[in-house]
């Protein structure tokens, strides 16, 4: 009885160099994601110091619209500086 063999691979492709107008891998830029890390932090102590204001006296929020504005807007700050860390440390799409 005969033995059948499987085909051949295909022949290997190599990719192309890449020439210096091809855009090349993303990289990061270790310094730029620290400060980022570093700023993010810095916005998340308003959203801290709002949820504490906001815990105080949560009743007397509902009856002062500047103070409700004010730790609205300190909470704001605070989500951009987890958005911003948050930007800083995912792992870039490819």
């Amino acid at each position: 009885m005969s033995e059948s063999r499987p085909p051949p691979p295909p022949p290997r492709r190599d990719p192309p160099p890449l020439s210096p107008l091809a855009p090349q891998p993303y990289r990061r830029n270790g310094c730029l994601t620290a400060l980022m890390i570093t700023i993010g932090i810095i916005l998340l102590l308003p959203g801290i110091c709002g949820v504490i204001i906001a815990g105080f006296d949560p009743h007397e929020l509902a009856v002062d619209p500047t103070m409700l504005l004010a730790v609205l807007g300190l909470i704001a700050v605070g989500l951009c500086g987890v958005v911003l860390i948050w930007a800083a440390v995912r792992r870039p799409s490819r």
